[in-house]
């Protein structure tokens, strides 16, 4: 009997660790046999003990090699020239692609055959075998990066009192029965790749930003930090009548709640790019990649149909109760803009979704930007100058004749606490009258100019 090296044959003298490359390529690509026991150029030498060959090749592959690809080994010992070599058959596997645990699913881990050698798989062949097996929805397939840790998300749950462990993991579809991650748990863990960007910009166009963020992280920490984000900048109006108080935010939270898990749960998580918050003084908008999934239109949305392109993530967010049901979101945050004499709008083109929730307060709001500006361009000294008993106005007068001021600074000038003179500012900088710059303890005021 002849032996030589090819697509579908592999010659080793004797068990080398190079051996689970071997069976991982053949079973990456069309299959193919190993012959232990034989040189490099076909000339046989035998194996002492068969059997123990057999078993510690068995116990390689159990060991370094994931997903379980034992079922598709066939062992067998052959007698040639009076010496005896083991053969081992390897079909090509169902779960592809296969890898060496601890390498992962990276071209470090996972082999192709490419001639009478096998070769680190491409970035592009490890996904594309990925796709085959999984399927095309992105949150089923298996994620290429393997090391992933939980602390936020399973916090989020703790917080909830919803149990998270290794069966709830298998069950919410994180998880399969080889220990594999899917891009599920991805998205919820603290290696998730993809993230919001939020921009605060001023007026009504993008021509001059106020701040920006970049959210990263689990997609849980996302939620909790983006919404955050938007609600330091949901102002409150308060109207007096008579003896009643009204007050109200510039966004329903409901409305931003929605529409932030909107952004999120039907996200198409096989593009890169960033989700993205802009908001403006008379309007946020959501903008999530990925339009409405074929042969669904605009008019389903509004009416309540829900066809989710991440059903397994919706259930997450469902089993947290921060989704109420399917297909509810768009109905709720309309329904929040009653009586308020606006409307959001929803646009759909082919790669995104988008809401719009426009600044109830900003009809007022705009105004008063309009009045304290054109006095501003038509005498700026009469705004630093005038003695009047307005908090905003002696702030404005402090603000005139320093560089920059804190919030410090009009707690002593105004005698009051900490949060309302956070608040006095808040208003200042979102009717465009301050300017805010730095976080936390070194955040600073300066005039808009």
């Amino acid at each position: 009997m002849f032996f030589r090296e090819s697509e579908t044959v592999e010659l080793k003298e004797t068990v080398v660790d190079d051996v689970k490359k071997e069976i991982i390529a053949f079973a990456n690509c069309e299959g193919g046999k190993l012959y232990i026991g034989v040189r490099d150029d076909g000339t046989v030498i035998g194996v002492d003990n068969p059997d123990s060959v057999s078993l510690q090749i068995g116990n390689m592959v159990r060991d370094a090699i994931k997903p379980d690809i034992t079922m598709f080994l066939h062992y067998e010992t052959l007698e040639i020239e009076d010496k005896k070599i083991v053969t081992v058959e390897i079909q090509r596997g169902t779960d592809r692609p296969y890898y060496i645990a601890p390498k992962g699913l990276s071209p470090m881990g996972v082999y192709v055959r490419q001639g009478c050698s096998s070769v680190p798989a491409a970035d592009n062949a490890i996904r594309s075998m990925i796709k085959e097996t999984d399927g095309d929805r992105f949150e089923t397939m298996r994620s290429l990066k393997q090391e992933l840790t939980f602390n936020i998300t399973k916090k989020e749950f703790e917080q909830r009192n919803v149990e998270f462990g290794l069966k709830q993991m298998q069950t919410l579809k994180m998880l399969d029965y080889n220990g594999i991650y899917s891009n599920l748990a991805l998205l919820l863990s603290e290696q998730c790749t993809h993230t919001i960007k939020a921009a605060v910009f001023q007026g009504t166009d993008q021509t001059i930003f106020k701040d920006r963020r970049e959210f990263t992280g689990s997609l849980m920490q996302q939620l909790n930090e983006a919404y955050a984000f938007i609600d330091f900048r949901n102002q409150t109006r308060a109207t007096i009548e008579k003896l009643w108080r009204t007050d109200v935010r510039d966004y329903p939270e409901v409305a931003v709640r929605e529409a932030l898990l909107n952004l999120l749960v039907h996200r198409d998580y096989s593009f890169s790019a960033s989700a993205l918050i802009s908001i403006y003084a008379d309007r946020i908008e959501f903008v999530s990649i990925g339009g409405l999934l074929p042969g669904i239109e605009l008019e389903d949305v509004m009416i309540g149909l829900s066809v989710c392109r991440n059903p397994n993530l919706a259930d997450v967010f469902y089993r947290l109760q921060f989704i109420e049901a399917y297909g509810t979101g768009i109905r709720k945050i309309m329904k929040s803009y009653e009586n308020t004499g606006e409307k959001p709008i929803i646009e759909v083109t082919k790669n995104a979704f988008k809401i719009t929730l426009p600044n109830i307060n900003a009809k007022y709001d705009m105004n008063i930007v309009a009045e304290r500006q054109a006095e501003y361009l038509k005498n700026p000294l009469t705004m630093f100058m005038k003695k009047t008993d307005s908090s905003e106005d002696k702030v404005l007068e402090l603000a005139g004749k320093r560089s920059e001021i804190t919030r410090q600074d009009v707690e002593v000038l105004l005698g009051v606490s900490a949060s309302t003179a956070s608040r006095i500012l808040r208003r200042m900088v979102s009717d465009n009258i301050l300017a805010r710059y730095g976080k936390a303890r070194d955040t600073k005021y300066t005039l808009l100019k």
